[in-house]
């Protein structure tokens, strides 16, 4: 037998679609006060995200996801990457 290993394709990276990111089902994340605009869209909502701002639940994975890629982006831009 010899030394050598297969080389493995790099993982595919998955498709972002909206409402796989985050779990809001504990009650923690409604507000009973009523809504308030959402800190994204500004549309009103009465979801609260983890730091109690009001957000969407789609509107707040969009943002993650953007924010996943504007690191990824800067990261390969700097070189760190190949």
């Amino acid at each position: 037998m010899t030394g050598r290993q297969r080389r493995r394709a790099p993982p595919a990276e998955p498709a972002y679609r909206p409402g796989q990111l985050l779990d809001w089902t504990n009650s923690r994340h409604w507000d009973y006060d009523g809504p308030r605009p959402c800190r994204y869209c500004g549309l009103d909502t009465q979801l609260r995200d983890s730091h109690r701002s009001p957000a969407h639940k789609v509107c707040a994975e969009e943002a993650l996801a953007t924010q996943a890629r504007d690191a990824q982006a800067a990261y390969r831009q700097n070189g760190q990457t190949t």
